[in-house]
């Protein structure tokens, strides 16, 4: 009877109170203090502490976010709380995820094209005065597209390849194609955050003093980033795997985890076709 009165008759999942919320807030704020305290180095009683306390608050998001999401993984896996109607619900709110995503990085090809189509532009007088009137800049020399940006280009599309054919042994229930297609993917992601800091450090350029610098980095960086994250969110996956978390009907973390790796490899497919190829022909517009 105590165990019939505790599930509910209803497929929704009423959450119960918890601390995360409240302490993500806090940690946020405390990197927020800490990271203006730091950039600005003001100090109190003759030392700056915007580093501690710019760490701490790290600290302090990093825990949140473990115990959070051990929490959800035992709602899933031990409590039953994730029924169909739970996830169809994950699913909207993932898919809104990645479109919030998606529109950081308008932001970035925005300012990227509003510079290069419009560089020639006399009423943008310090642009004009930056571009010399075409794209790329007087004086950059853009990164060669079919060397090292094609080589990562295709080590992103074969791990695109990869999680797909773990996705499908997931489904299959062949836990050991799951395991290879997974590390083979995670290795892939590294190799291609390594090779992009390698491109990093020998770019002929930098990102200050350059519209283009600022637009190349800020883009491609950013892309980075979420490559490095969705390395961590794979690499999560197969731990779970390795814990025996997954099954064919209950994967929602791992299929999350797939769905942001092929965002990530669309939008570096736009970053590649815009910003190396079209940006090293010259996209001259002359006014």
């Amino acid at each position: 009877m105590t165990e019939a009165h505790a599930r509910p008759n209803h497929d929704y999942h009423l959450v119960n109170p918890s601390p995360w919320p409240i302490l993500g807030s806090v940690g946020a704020f405390t990197m927020a203090v800490g990271g203006i305290l730091w950039m600005k180095g003001i100090p109190f009683h003759g030392i700056k502490p915007g580093s501690y306390i710019f760490g701490a608050g790290v600290l302090l998001v990093l825990y949140v976010m473990a115990a959070w999401w051990t929490d959800v993984i035992r709602e899933a896996e031990y409590e039953g709380s994730h029924t169909r109607v739970v996830q169809i619900s994950h699913r909207y709110g993932m898919i809104l995820f990645i479109a919030s995503e998606v529109m950081f990085f308008v932001a970035w090809f925005w300012a990227f094209f509003d510079a290069s189509l419009f560089s020639g532009e006399k009423i943008e007088y310090l642009r004009y005065a930056f571009t010399g009137g075409h794209w790329p800049p007087k004086g950059i020399e853009a990164i060669n597209p079919w060397r090292l940006p094609l080589l990562n280009t295709l080590i992103l599309l074969t791990s695109g390849t990869t999680v797909t054919w773990a996705h499908y042994a997931l489904l299959q229930n062949d836990r050991s194609n799951l395991k290879k297609g997974l590390i083979l993917t995670i290795l892939l992601g590294i190799s291609f955050t390594a090779l992009q800091a390698y491109e990093y450090i020998h770019a002929p350029f930098a990102f200050k003093g350059s519209i283009y610098g600022a637009t190349f980095f800020m883009a491609t960086g950013f892309h980075g980033f979420h490559v490095i994250i969705g390395t961590i969110f794979l690499s999560v996956c197969l731990l779970r795997v390795f814990l025996g978390q997954f099954t064919p009907k209950q994967h929602l973390g791992f299929e999350f985890a797939a769905w942001y790796w092929h965002f990530v490899d669309v939008v570096w497919l736009f970053l590649f076709a815009c910003i190396y190829v079209w940006g090293s022909w010259g996209g001259i517009i002359e006014h």
